[in-house]
This record gives C-alpha cells, sequence and structure tokens, in this order.
C-alpha cells in the first residue's frame, strides 16, 4: 500500500471458504490501516466476497455467470472477468463486467505458462469494450507501454511479491502508471 498499490486481489484457490474469508478480512484490515481507499476482490468466490464486504470479484473461464454475480453482490461491486483473447475482453463487456483482466501480454514473470504472450496489439483490439487491466510479465519498465496502448491498468504478482523491496518495485510501478496516463 505504502508504494501505491489501489487494488488487492486475493487468489488463494487452495484455501477452503472459511480459511480464505479469514485471510480477507486480515488483509482487507492491513490494506486498509495503510490505505482507507484500496479496493478488495476475491477470486472467483462470490460467496466469500459476500462474507468479508469485499469490493467485489475476479471471475475466471470456470466461475458464475457475471449475472449471477451482480445479482448477488449487487450494482456497486466490481465484478471483473479473466481473458485470454479480445474477443473475450467483448464478451466480458456484453455481460456487463466492470473490468476485464487481459493475460498475458507479456511472458509472466511468477509462473511458467502454455499461452504465448498477447502483446500490445490484444490490448488496443480491446479499445473501448470495457476498461482492461493488463496482466502477464507486467514491471515498471513495461508499465507505461500497456497504458499507451489502452489498458486502464494492471494485475501483477511476480513484479512486486518477487521484488527484494516489494513497497518500492510498486512504487516505481505506481510511478510508471501515473506518467503514462499524465502523457
Amino acid at each position: 500500500m505504502a508504494g501505491g498499490v489501489d487494488w488487492v486481489q486475493l487468489r488463494e484457490r487452495d484455501l477452503a471458504g472459511a480459511a480464505l474469508a479469514a485471510l480477507c478480512d486480515r488483509v482487507a484490515a492491513a490494506a486498509r490501516a495503510r490505505r482507507a481507499d484500496v479496493r478488495i476482490l476475491v477470486n472467483r468466490r462470490v460467496d466469500v466476497a459476500l462474507a468479508c464486504g469485499a469490493d467485489g470479484v475476479q471471475l475466471g473461464f470456470d466461475a458464475m455467470p457475471v449475472a449471477a454475480a451482480r445479482a448477488l453482490l449487487g450494482p456497486g461491486a466490481a465484478i471483473g472477468v479473466s481473458a485470454h483473447a479480445p474477443a473475450e475482453v467483448q464478451a466480458a463487456a456484453d455481460a456487463g463486467a466492470t473490468h476485464a483482466q487481459l493475460a498475458p501480454i507479456f511472458a509472466p514473470l511468477s509462473k511458467a505458462t502454455t499461452r504465448a504472450p498477447l502483446g500490445l496489439a490484444a490490448l488496443r483490439a480491446c479499445a473501448g469494450a470495457l476498461p482492461v487491466l493488463a496482466q502477464g510479465g507486467i514491471e515498471a519498465r513495461n508499465a507505461g507501454d500497456v497504458v499507451r496502448a489502452g489498458a486502464a491498468g494492471v494485475a501483477v504478482t511476480g513484479a512486486i511479491l518477487a521484488a527484494g523491496d516489494p513497497a518500492a518495485a510498486a512504487h516505481a510501478l505506481r510511478s510508471a502508471l501515473d506518467e503514462a496516463a499524465r502523457r
């Protein structure tokens, strides 16, 4: 939070509901103690998002439909959809999602992938559909490129969590995003 992170997505697939809810409560309390306006999203688990008062969910390919999540979470909730192609971003927009995460833009820093990087052209192809968060291989040195290609923001794991100084890495990323947005 000190480095400028404004959204936190909890993505713990191996945790059962109660354990994930407890983690969500702890993470939200710690994050909001540092930054009151941080948004907390829970990956795939609408029930946990509801139980914890999270700001929304990130739905994957095997999650419930956007309309069902919206009916449960209400009109103000952030409902993101994970996408791997511009057509999937458009489908998310048509379904009523508030945003999409498009991945991988570049080779991921935090894990191996079997998907070829989509590149900046995929972001450009999504222009106007809905806000898109670029994901996969995003770090301070290329964050400006993804914003200039049309991304509304970025979703990162490795750029921050694998850094020797996560706060400094987050700050560098935030600075690069802010500079690109100003231009």
